[in-house]
C-alpha cells in the first residue's frame, strides 16, 4: 500500500507513555500525529492524522481491555482506517485479550513486538532482552506472574503461525507468501525481527494488499510505519507539519517550573534523581501512607515552585506494604496541588505510563501534540495552551535519562539549577 494522504489512521496503546511513544514515531514531515486521552477527541482533524488513543487499559480485567480496542475500533468518522495496535516490547498488560478484539471478524492480525532501538528482539518467536530470553530474565520482576516463554504464548489461545528471520530477510515475494499463507489460514502472524529494517519490511509487506490488515507491535513497529508512510524518510528527518501545532513558549521571557514526576518503582530512578540533586534540582520525597490515605481529598504537603528552577516529586523509600494503584493516584493529587498553588503555567517530566497518565487526567489534559524525543522513548510533547510535557516509560534510560530531559527542556543556564 502506497502512503495516501487521505488516508485515517488509529493507532491504540495501553498505556500514555506508550501513546507518545506510538505518535513520536508516526510523526514526519508528511504525517501529523496527535495523542488524545478520551475517545471523543479522536476524529481526525486533517486528511492524513495518524490519531494515537490511549486506552489507559494497561492495568484493567481482560475483558475490560479487549472492550476498549473495540470501542476504539467504531469511533467516527467511518471508512476503513489503518489500524495500529500498540504493545509493551516485554509483552506486559493485556496482550491476548487485545489482539482477539482486533482479530475479531477475520480481520488479518501481524504481530512485531522487537524494539531495536532497546535491544529487544524477537528471535524464533521469543523476545529477547539482548541474548536473553525473556522468560530468563528479570525484566517481569515487578509482575504478580511470570513473562510469557514466547510471543505466541502471551496470545493465549490464538492459533499463530511464526513468520522466521530467514522469511522476513529473503525476497519481498517470499515474506509476502508468508504473511499471506498465515492470513488465510485464519492465524496471527508472529514476526521475528532484529533491526529496524527487519521492521520496515514487514510494514511494507503486511500493507501491500491494502489497509485491512492490523498491525501489533511496540513502538519500533510504529517508527517503521512512520516511515513508510513518509514515503521511506526518516520521520526524525525534517520538522513537523505545524499547522495547529501549539507554539513553543518563549520560556526567557516567561520563565515557568519544572516539576518532574517520578513514580516508577524501576532501581535506576534512584540514581537518575540523585543526578538531578546534585545538579541542584529541589527534590521532595512524599510520604507513601499520605499518598494511599483514603479519599481524593487526602492533605499531602508539596512546596511552592519555584519560577525558574527544577523540582522533583517522588515516593519516600518505604518497607511497608503499599497499593501501587492508591500511591500512584495520590502522587497525582500532589501534583495538581502543587500546579494549583503556582501562579502560571508549569511544565512536566512524567515517567511511568500510569503515572503520567494519571497526573494528567488530574490536571484536565485530554490531547497532547509530538514535539520530538530527547532520547528514545522519551517524548516531548505540547499540550493545546504550549506547556512542555515529556512522558517516558520507567524502565527506559539511563542513569543520566532525567538530566538529559530538563537540560532539553532548558538549554540555558538561566532556565534551570542544572550545571552545563
Amino acid at each position: 500500500m502506497s502512503p495516501t494522504p487521505s488516508r485515517r489512521l488509529l493507532a491504540v496503546a495501553d498505556d500514555l507513555s506508550g501513546a507518545a511513544e506510538t505518535a513520536a514515531g508516526l510523526e514526519s514531515r508528511t504525517t501529523r500525529s496527535r495523542v488524545v486521552l478520551v475517545g471523543d477527541s479522536a476524529a481526525p482533524r486533517h486528511p492524513g492524522e495518524a490519531t494515537v488513543l490511549d486506552l489507559d487499559s494497561r492495568h484493567l480485567p481482560a475483558a475490560e481491555a479487549a472492550e476498549a480496542v473495540r470501542a476504539a475500533l467504531v469511533l467516527p468518522p467511518p471508512g476503513d482506517p489503518l489500524v495500529l495496535k500498540k504493545i509493551d516490547s516485554l509483552l506486559r498488560g493485556n496482550v491476548a485479550a487485545e489482539v482477539a478484539a482486533l482479530a475479531a471478524g477475520g480481520a488479518g492480525v501481524v504481530v512485531a513486538p522487537s524494539l531495536p532501538a532497546a535491544g529487544r528482539a524477537v528471535r524464533a518467536g521469543v523476545v529477547h532482552l539482548g541474548t536473553t530470553p525473556l522468560h530468563h530474565s528479570d525484566a517481569w520482576r515487578a509482575e504478580p506472574v511470570p513473562p510469557p516463554p514466547s510471543v505466541a504464548a502471551a496470545l493465549g489461545p490464538a492459533r499463530t503461525a511464526l513468520v522466521p528471520l530467514s522469511a522476513v530477510r529473503d525476497s519481498r515475494r517470499t515474506l509476502l507468501t508468508a504473511l499471506r499463507t498465515a492470513l488465510a489460514e485464519g492465524r496471527v502472524a508472529v514476526c521475528d525481527a532484529e533491526s529496524d529494517a527487519d521492521l520496515d519490511a514487514i510494514v511494507e509487506a503486511a500493507l501491500a494488499d491494502g489497509p485491512g490488515t492490523r498491525l501489533v507491535g511496540s513502538g519500533g513497529l510504529a517508527a517503521a510505519l512512520g516511515r513508510h508512510l513518509a514515503g521511506g524518510t526518516s520521520p526524525q528527518g525534517g520538522e513537523p507539519p505545524q499547522d495547529d501545532v501549539p507554539p513553543t513558549p518563549a520560556a526567557l521571557e516567561d520563565p515557568r517550573p519544572l516539576l518532574v514526576v517520578v513514580g516508577t518503582a524501576e532501581p535506576s530512578a534512584a540514581e537518575q534523581i540523585r543526578r538531578l540533586a546534585a545538579d541542584g534540582a529541589a527534590v521532595l520525597r512524599l510520604p507513601v501512607e499520605a499518598l494511599c490515605a483514603d479519599g481524593p481529598a487526602a492533605p499531602i504537603a508539596s512546596p511552592p515552585l519555584s519560577a525558574d528552577g527544577v523540582t522533583v516529586l517522588t515516593p519516600a523509600p518505604t518497607r511497608a506494604p503499599f497499593s501501587p494503584r492508591r500511591l500512584v493516584h495520590g502522587l497525582a493529587r500532589a501534583v495538581a496541588a502543587a500546579v494549583a498553588r503556582h501562579d502560571g503555567s508549569v511544565d512536566l517530566v512524567l515517567t511511568g505510563g500510569e503515572t503520567a497518565r494519571r497526573v494528567l487526567d488530574a490536571l484536565g489534559v485530554t490531547e497532547l501534540h509530538p514535539v520530538g524525543q530527547v532520547h528514545h522513548g522519551a517524548v516531548h510533547l505540547r499540550t493545546p495552551d504550549g506547556r512542555s510535557v515529556v512522558t517516558r516509560p520507567g524502565s527506559f534510560g539511563d542513569a543520566d535519562s532525567l538530566r538529559q530531559i530538563v537540560q532539553a527542556l532548558r538549554p540555558h543556564p538561566t532556565q534551570r539549577k542544572v550545571r552545563p
